[in-house]
């Protein structure tokens, strides 16, 4: 008799799970500012002063870097990939055949939004 009350009582107390609702929680990803131009120009004209065969002294955003660097094609070509790794981003090479200046890639890189 006091089996049948005791189970009959265990089955009784039994606790009930109950599904939890599903929580969903809203994120929100921000990316980092834009960089100005101020910015940009400082950073170009930091990788090429860095740059081998260049002199720190000559470079100014009106610079050619065939006539006022005396940089060759595959030496500007080298520049450019300095610049991409500096700001983490590809110039397609259609634009950079068109780069002719300091000035001219820095205002390039200046419109990029995912420079970084």
């Amino acid at each position: 008799m006091f089996r049948l009350a005791a189970a009959s009582t265990f089955r009784a107390v039994r606790p009930v799970v109950r599904a939890q609702p599903t929580v969903v929680s809203a994120f929100r990803f921000y990316a980092a500012e834009a960089l100005t131009k101020e910015a940009v120009s400082t950073r170009v004209l930091q990788v090429v002063k860095n740059f081998d065969g260049v002199k720190a002294a000559e470079i100014t955003a009106a610079s050619s870097f065939t006539k006022d660097l005396g940089l060759d094609s595959l030496d500007t070509v080298d520049l450019l990939v300095s610049i991409e790794e500096e700001f983490d981003i590809e110039i397609p090479d259609k634009i950079a055949d068109e780069l002719k200046t300091v000035g001219q890639t820095i205002d390039y890189v200046a419109e990029q939004p995912n420079a970084a």
